[in-house]
């Protein structure tokens, strides 16, 4: 995923209220982006890292910026906009870069399923039962020591739970349904759970693999001029 417009570089001052956030800009500008993510963005929230923002494309819309990426420990690049994920799992998908979800001749996100939902990405073949394919942003690493896994949730996320309730429903069903977990951030190449963050997700894809779900984690190169997946993580549950 190509970002459309160059980004603009500054310094994290603080987010707050979940969706906002103070930037300093290297001209000494302070403006409030948008920052899309409601999650606790543990461990990619650190006052004064270098962060890069888009800026909107809409010239009435009232936040003239938003939070895309953010430096951490001076060399680490993470992707936080969680409105990302699905479109950079999606191309790559089509590009034939993940190996587990290559031989559909149909893509389509944003599809209606389950109990009033909608799955991330919905593949099709007519030589094989559909794939329903839940995405999820991950950008927590805690441990930043060398081969310390990226984490997710950073938060209780009782969506997430259902989701996964879902996912086994469709299997349950005769389809293939799929958890991915995108790394969006370049320095961790191996995945866990944060159970103790929330123990009822963990328990929750614990039972949802044993009804058949598959779990996959691909890791990400992140750039202020793209995002793009690179290679499988390492699961480690």
């Amino acid at each position: 995923m190509k970002f459309e417009t160059p980004l603009i570089t500054g310094k994290l001052i603080k987010r707050y209220k979940r969706f906002l956030t103070d930037v300093e800009l290297d001209d000494g500008t302070v403006v409030v982006a948008h920052c899309a993510n409601s999650g606790s963005m543990l461990s990619v929230n650190e006052p004064g890292a270098r962060v890069w923002l888009s800026p909107a494309a809409n010239p009435d819309r009232k936040l003239k910026y938003t939070w895309e990426l953010i430096e951490i420990g001076g060399s680490a690049m993470v992707g936080i906009n969680t409105q990302h994920p699905n479109r950079i799992v999606a191309e790559a998908i089509e590009a034939g870069k993940v190996a587990e979800l290559t031989g559909y001749s149909s893509i389509r996100r944003e599809v209606k399923y389950g109990k009033n939902s909608r799955i991330d990405i919905f593949l099709e073949d007519a030589a094989r039962p559909a794939c329903y394919v839940e995405v999820k942003n991950t950008t927590m690493r805690r441990d930043l020591s060398p081969g310390a896994p990226a984490e997710f949730p950073d938060a209780v996320t009782s969506r997430g739970a259902k989701h996964l309730e879902e996912l086994a429903d469709m299997v349950a069903q005769g389809h293939r349904a799929v958890m991915f977990y995108l790394i969006q951030r370049d320095d961790a190449d191996s995945f866990t759970l944060a159970a103790d963050i929330d123990p009822t997700y963990a328990e929750g894809l614990k039972a949802a693999m044993k009804a058949g779900v598959e779990v996959v984690a691909y890791g990400c190169r992140v750039t202020p001029d793209e995002i793009e997946i690179t290679a499988p993580a390492a699961i480690r549950l």
